[in-house]
């Protein structure tokens, strides 16, 4: 009888390496669904400490919600962050530009005085004449011809911004305030958040305890520096007041070498370091300005605002554009250097400087002359004036 030896043979489950391989991928993937579902706000395989901030910022009540019209969602937020490999890079390009700036909202001279007015209520010629700077020494018209109404200790705190600011406001309660998302980590340290806003939005905020107005005269909500505007003594139209920060932020932030204006019914997605990086600073231009979705011709967008009501007087509309057409507006060509004529202004990236600074003071006195539609005059300043404006639409 012959003894052989007992052999040793792995089970059938081991046999199989297709098998093998499909077990494993069941695992894996089970591991991340479960690990996404405990931690929906983390991912995996990120480690990077220049990697967008994924926790939020501010927790809102659900009496608020953060969107005007809340539409909920179970999606993660760990696919909304942008990932930027650059940001390090960019960070510190940018500081370097806000560090050596030899151009300062001070290469223009502004025009003081007195007046019931905040604008000082121009006439067209007056406001024409300002349109070509060939002298240096020339005051210009840009607003505060009474105080803006801030307390002393947010007028500081907007001084004393040095680098890039972010603004933004809400007038009348009109929309939410909105916490951006896919801020790199370092960038909250070097960017100010500014959000502008009247009584009766503070006193709704307060109801939602958001924020407490017998706590302090200094709010907060997230990221966001809340500046209290008394309303009262400027515009009796909600939107126009609004247009202040909007287009007069160089003087507002007299220190600051870039901005971005962010409309409160926008939600920033892309860190603002990257924003102006990409579109300003590679780009070498001094704005950039979103284009509006349908409309290339000022008078679509003046016909559209006449016919959409969304500014009643038309007899003023009338006026404003015959007034535009008497002196100069022509209509868009290819030949322009421009893709369009009408931006949808609700996003706004500009490098602080002569050309912008003119520009923003130049249309502001449109504005204060007509109405709060900022689309219509856009094109006849920027075409119009001297030096001429490097803008992109984007």
């Amino acid at each position: 009888m012959v003894m052989g030896k007992a052999k040793l043979s792995k089970p059938l489950i081991f046999q199989s390496k297709l098998l093998c391989v499909s077990l494993l991928y069941l695992v894996t993937t089970l591991f991340l669904a479960l690990y996404t579902s405990i931690n929906p706000t983390k991912c995996l395989f990120r480690s990077s400490p220049f990697d967008p901030v994924q926790t939020p910022f501010f927790s809102y009540p659900s009496s608020y919600g953060e969107h005007k019209y809340v539409i909920p969602t179970h999606r993660s937020s760990c696919s909304s962050p942008i990932y930027f490999s650059d940001y390090w890079m960019v960070l510190n390009e940018i500081l370097h530009l806000c560090q050596n700036s030899s151009v300062s909202s001070h290469a223009l001279r502004y025009m003081k005085g007195n007046s019931k007015n905040f604008g000082g209520n121009l006439s067209t010629q007056k406001r024409i004449s300002y349109f070509d700077l060939s002298n240096d020494s020339v005051e210009v018209p840009c607003g505060f011809f009474k105080r803006f109404p801030i307390s002393d200790p947010d007028r500081m705190a907007m001084e004393s911004c040095h680098g890039v600011v972010v603004v933004s406001a809400i007038f009348n309660d009109h929309d939410k305030i909105r916490q951006p998302k896919s801020l790199g980590s370092k960038t909250r340290d070097n960017v100010c958040f500014f959000m502008f806003v009247d009584d009766v939005t503070l006193k709704r905020l307060d109801h939602h305890e958001i924020i407490s107005r017998n706590s302090s005269h200094e709010y907060n909500v997230g990221v966001w520096r809340i500046i209290k505007v008394s309303s009262k003594d400027l515009y009796d139209n909600p939107a126009m007041n609004g247009m202040i920060p909007k287009h007069l932020v160089h003087r507002l932030f007299p220190n600051s070498k870039f901005s971005i204006w962010v409309d409160a019914k926008l939600q920033l997605m892309v860190d603002p370091l990257i924003l102006i990086h990409a579109l300003v600073v590679s780009e070498k231009v001094d704005m950039a300005v979103s284009k509006h979705p349908f409309f290339i011709q000022t008078m679509e967008e003046a016909l559209a605002t006449a016919r959409w009501k969304k500014w009643k007087d038309v007899d003023g509309l009338r006026n404003q554009m015959e007034t535009y057409c008497e002196n100069g507006l022509q209509p868009w060509t290819p030949k322009k250097p421009y893709p369009s004529d009408v931006p949808d202004s609700a996003l706004i990236l500009r490098k602080h400087g002569l050309n912008n600074n003119l520009f923003s003071c130049l249309l502001f006195n449109e504005l204060e002359a007509f109405n709060p539609r900022d689309q219509l005059p856009f094109s006849y300043v920027r075409d119009h004036m001297k030096p001429k404006l490097k803008a992109e639409h984007v």
